[in-house]
């Protein structure tokens, strides 16, 4: 079958990289072939030692997991990552069709848990997939630091209005639960849609939401 033949959108390969543990060479060999093929980045371990010791990129990727390995199994490996708060969006190969590690596999979040042999299309559709759900685990974590960082342009009494506003409270009622003039809520709440880009007051709240305000 040729590359064209499976499907791995374009999108999803730009900046991606699929990092691959196997203790089998021939296998690894052949992963990577195939997913430099569909144009995705390749790294490529034998062992879970070596891919934990290797340092993590701060871009869209996904694992592909042997369920055994030498040192550990691929359950252990998906609970450190998540201890690391490196969750990688995970697709699990075996050659044992090991049910109630599969339950557990997805249930903590795995993308797949595909049986050896399996065929090309299966294993594509579910990088796809992973690198679908990291890109939008990065662009969500990016967007969080942008918040985080306008919300850190605020003063003390701008948080303040701004947990006011939320909460759904009239100027007047703000004023007399912070004891300055009505006037100056007034300023503040400006000072706080200029500052956050944010004018209406349901978009505040979604804001405020989005960083537990």
């Amino acid at each position: 079958m040729s590359p064209a033949g499976a499907g791995i959108d374009p999108v999803f390969a730009i900046n991606a990289v699929v990092s691959v543990v196997d203790d089998d060479p021939s296998v690894l060999r052949g992963l990577q072939r195939l997913l430099m093929a569909h144009g995705l980045e390749a790294e490529t371990f034998s062992s879970a030692a070596a891919f934990l010791a290797a340092p993590r990129r701060a871009s869209v990727g996904c694992l592909v997991l042997d369920v055994r390995l030498p040192d550990l199994n691929g359950l252990e490996i998906q609970r450190l990552l998540a201890e690391r708060n490196q969750e990688l969006p995970i697709v699990f190969i075996t050659g044992h069709g090991d049910i109630s590690m599969s339950v557990r596999a997805m249930k903590a979040g795995a993308i797949d848990f595909l049986t050896k042999p399996f065929t090309e299309e299966a294993l594509l559709e579910a990088i796809s997939l992973a690198l679908k759900k990291s890109r939008a685990r990065l662009a969500a974590a990016q967007e969080a630091a942008a918040l985080a960082g306008r919300l850190a342009s605020l003063s003390s009494r701008e948080v303040e209005v701004l947990r006011e506003v939320v909460a759904g409270k009239l100027y007047k009622q703000i004023a007399a639960d912070l004891g300055i003039a009505e006037r100056t809520v007034k300023l503040h709440r400006a000072r706080i849609s200029e500052k956050l880009g944010v004018r209406a007051v349901a978009d505040l709240v979604r804001l405020a939401e989005k960083v537990g305000l």
